[in-house]
């Protein structure tokens, strides 16, 4: 019955006395005084109205009420111990599902990955990519890397990285087709634009930047992300705006070329996102400490080399 439960230090001062065959090791154990010890074990007896160790003689012997619930209680503090132990190791080890956008994943989180690894072997980082919000509640997910506004009813956010977006073009296109000297020149080039694009996207921010607003934006292939657009640029297709995470400062590896010094900052921004409370994991909290470290590395090399204020246009 409930009424018969004993609190915790009374079944530890019975485990503890029936081991040691003593009220004053046990004591020291537990760090309590002697007098502790027997109130405790006192309270047992008066609680189950049982004899649990004899009082005559020495050394302290167990009744055969105690020798029956001492092994129960030495069993219970066992199991709760390795239970609790068995939590705190899911909590730090184990698989960390992360999803993400494709392009991030490929561009810029993947090739980084080898170091976390390095630094949380416990840890296995599962990724898996999609261009759409995840639903926390229904999704097998524990963190998100979101390009937004950050605004997240009910989730905990934390900025990333902010990007500058600026065009780029094979070196094959500008044998093929020359190089454009001025943005007024974009207008002779297949733009490739993703299938979502419009006048209010990341290319007319640009494009105002440039000093072009009315460039038209209606011609040149459209991809489905902004990854297929860059692959489509590295092929020759035509002129891709990139953001710096996709690029990450490897143009020449790629065999691009950045047209103009003339940037803007994109009008999103990546953002950590995870359910309220959820920083509390182990697991979490290690990706979450690691990324911002990484990410805070980019945005100063960004901000240093990607954006040069060298040319027209250059205030975002």
């Amino acid at each position: 019955m409930a009424d018969h439960l004993p609190p915790l230090a009374a079944l530890r001062a019975l485990e503890a006395a029936a081991r040691h065959g003593s009220f004053t090791r046990a004591a020291a154990e537990l760090n309590v005084t002697q007098s502790a010890i027997s109130h405790q074990i006192r309270h047992l007896e008066s609680l189950w109205g049982l004899a649990l160790f004899g009082r005559s003689g020495r050394p302290l012997t167990l009744t055969a009420n105690g020798a029956a619930l001492a092994p129960v209680a030495r069993d219970f503090f066992a199991r709760l111990s390795m239970t609790l132990e068995s939590l705190r190791d899911d909590d730090v080890s184990g698989p960390l599902k992360i999803s993400t956008t494709e392009s991030f994943a490929l561009t810029w989180l993947v090739p980084r990955l080898s170091d976390f690894n390095q630094r949380h072997p416990e840890i296995d980082v599962w990724i898996s990519t999609t261009d759409h919000r995840v639903d926390f509640a229904i999704n097998d997910v524990d963190l998100a890397i979101r390009v937004g506004d950050g605004v997240y009813p009910g989730l905990h956010s934390s900025l990333l990285l902010r990007e500058y977006v600026f065009p780029v073009c094979s070196t094959q296109l500008v044998e093929r087709l020359g190089k454009p000297q001025t943005p007024a020149d974009l207008e002779r080039y297949p733009l490739l634009l993703r299938n979502d694009d419009n006048r209010t996207t990341n290319w007319d921010r640009w494009l105002v930047a440039a000093g072009v607003p009315d460039l038209p934006l209606h011609h040149g292939p459209r991809f489905a992300n902004s990854n297929m657009a860059l692959q489509a640029a590295i092929a020759g297709q035509g002129v891709a705006l990139v953001r710096s995470a996709h690029v990450d400062g490897n143009l020449s590896a790629a065999g691009l070329v950045r047209l103009f010094d003339i940037h803007c900052l994109a009008d999103l921004a990546y953002y950590l996102v995870h359910p309220e409370g959820a920083q509390t994991t182990a697991r979490i909290a290690a990706f979450s400490a690691w990324i911002q470290a990484e990410t805070a590395q980019s945005q100063q090399r960004y901000d240093r080399e990607v954006a040069p204020l060298t040319g027209a246009g250059n205030n975002p």
